[in-house]
């Protein structure tokens, strides 16, 4: 079997890096899709890069494998259309029907990278830079679709049971958890996506229905309760530890949760069904829910993560508030600071009640993110954080709005004027142009795909 990559240059905001190059859960694209073929094929070589789809036709003969390097996809999505493609014995690609709950609600907002068709029946199906050759290339290719199953029962999953002006009348934020996940890394969002709703969440949704519909599985996990004294999600089964990681008695872990090696987990700390990698240090009082941190990250006393995905070699300092956010690597976040995740204010909505009457009623305000292109989106999530980008230095008791982004390269520096974030924060706005300081440097590591890095970097050269 070989592999045959399509590389894809264009930049991810507010990162300024290709999609292959950032991490997403603990460990970059680029190793995840590494790790997947690995898996899945005894042997897997690496056949070729390519610049755009259209070379393809250079592949080799023999069995191959080709995809686009910004495409996240999971274990069970690459299974099913393996195993439906070599049942083929034709060259196949993957796809999805663009109506499918999952795909419609997290794959295709924000994205470019799926060309759509139509089945005879008139269903739209979008087309994945996903392609499978049992012998060298051929031009009669057959889309095979993947169903994400996410409309199951139990599927949707709700999170946080909420007043109705949040939710309109459904009173619960929910995600749709699916069976198979596939992703277009190509917004900050995404990241969240993979990370957090088809990450660790999904992690946990499969894993409870595992425990329904496997009995000997329960029974060995009550076991193991019983033998280690502890709540059957709090035991080494589901709690994966790594070496010399020190955790204090009084931390409350649940699971499924890994943790990685060289790690600390302080007194008072409260983890619920997270992926944390190596050498991270999370402090006294700390919270984490459904979240991922990253190698080497540093979460001082009290500070908070929900439904958030930190990146390596970070700080998120104390009594900071993070939710449904993306922090890039190498970047520090003040204490106090916090990212807000919901509209205030809604909109007019007219409805038609059960007596046939037209009224409005107030619905949440949709929040709204950038694209690869860096044109502002609906994301179709009633609550929605931040991003952070690479190397930022964010000062203490920053409030960043909904959706908002801070280019990689950033410095806010606290102040009367600078408090409120209500909008996205470009390297050019960074506090650091506009700081007289003797000898302090800020450099940027970061710059844009279509700029050339200024050799002068140091504060005073403003």
């Amino acid at each position: 079997m070989y592999r045959y990559v399509i590389e894809d240059t264009r930049h991810v905001l507010p990162f300024n890096e290709p999609a292959r190059d950032l991490t997403i859960g603990t460990e970059t694209l680029k190793i995840h899709q590494e790790n997947l073929f690995a898996e899945a094929f005894k042997k897997c070589d690496l056949g070729g890069t390519f610049r755009s789809a259209d070379q393809i036709r250079k592949i080799g003969s023999g069995e191959a494998i080709v995809y686009r390097d910004n495409l996240w996809f999971d274990r069970e999505f690459l299974e099913y259309f393996l195993r439906r493609a070599r049942a083929t014995r034709r060259a196949c690609r993957a796809a999805f029907f663009a109506d499918d709950v999952a795909f419609r609600t997290y794959t295709l907002p924000l994205t470019t990278g799926f060309e759509r068709i139509k089945t005879k029946e008139g269903r739209e199906v979008c087309l994945a830079d996903l392609w499978y050759f049992p012998d060298g290339y051929s031009d009669e290719i057959v889309p095979v679709v993947v169903p994400s199953d996410a409309d199951e029962k139990d599927a949707e999953k709700g999170f946080y049971n909420v007043p109705h002006f949040m939710v309109h009348d459904q009173g619960d934020l929910t995600h749709y958890l699916p069976a198979r996940a596939l992703l277009s890394i190509e917004s900050w969002v995404h990241i969240y996506y993979a990370s957090v709703i088809f990450g660790v969440f999904t992690r946990g949704s499969r894993f409870e229905k595992y425990v329904k519909t496997h009995n000997f599985y329960a029974i060995k996990l009550l076991w193991r309760g019983i033998i280690e004294q502890k709540q059957v999600l709090t035991t080494s089964e589901v709690v994966r530890v790594g070496k010399d990681t020190v955790i204090d008695p009084s931390a409350i872990i649940s699971g499924p949760t890994t943790i990685g090696d060289n790690c600390f987990i302080g007194p008072g700390v409260v983890i619920d069904n997270c992926a944390i990698g190596n050498d991270v240090n999370i402090s006294q009082g700390c919270q984490l829910m459904l979240s991922t941190v990253a190698n080497n990250c540093f979460l001082p006393f009290r500070a908070s993560m929900f439904m958030s995905a930190m990146m390596e070699n970070s700080i998120l300092a104390q009594n900071t508030c993070v939710q449904m956010c993306v922090i890039g690597r190498n970047s520090f976040v003040g204490a106090g600071s916090t990212f807000t995740d919901f509209n205030l204010l809604g909109e007019l909505e007219g409805y038609t009640d059960t007596a046939g009457n037209r009224r409005d009623r107030v619905v949440p305000r949709p929040i709204k993110a950038a694209n690869i292109r860096g044109e502002l989106e609906s994301v179709g999530q009633a609550v929605l954080g931040g991003a952070v980008g690479h190397n930022c230095r964010i000062g203490a008791g920053m409030i960043i709005f909904p959706g908002r982004m801070i280019e990689s390269d950033v410095v806010l520096v606290a102040s009367p004027q600078r408090r409120l974030i209500t909008r996205n924060v470009t390297f050019e706005e960074s506090d650091h142009h506009g700081l007289d300081i003797s000898g302090a440097v800020h450099r940027r590591l970061y710059p844009r795909h279509d700029e050339v890095e200024m050799e002068e970097d140091t504060w005073s050269a403003w």
